[in-house]
């Protein structure tokens, strides 16, 4: 995964591991949570959750976590889905390196003015 030579994450991958930064969820429930979190600019279908979930899950990123009950969703067995200490270090790391980044546009834009 992009983590191994500290090349940036991929878009899905940094919402996936935002989306599970606060507790366990479900395919679906990460799947909402990006929409929430991007405020609808970003709608994740399962082809690509699902893709760069099982890529994330081989890379030490997450791991599933036991399957239950969920009782807003008809009462399915779910896999939900958590963070490992890899992802959550993945997730600090890419998050220093946008403040970076940030920081240097701002003083690239306060030298224009």
């Amino acid at each position: 995964m992009a983590k191994k030579n500290n090349a940036p994450l991929t878009p899905a991958v940094l919402h996936i591991l935002l989306a599970l930064s606060t507790g366990e969820r479900h395919g679906y429930g990460i799947m909402k949570q990006v929409e929430a979190d991007s405020q609808g600019k970003v709608k994740m279908g399962p082809g690509t959750l699902y893709g760069s979930m099982g890529r994330m899950m081989e890379a030490g990123l997450i791991r599933e976590s036991e399957k239950r009950v969920d009782p807003q969703m008809d009462d399915e067995r779910r896999i939900y889905y958590k963070l490992t200490g890899a992802g959550r270090a993945a997730l600090e790391a890419e998050l220093k390196r946008y403040r970076g980044v940030v920081a240097v546009a701002e003083g690239r834009l306060a030298y224009g003015q």
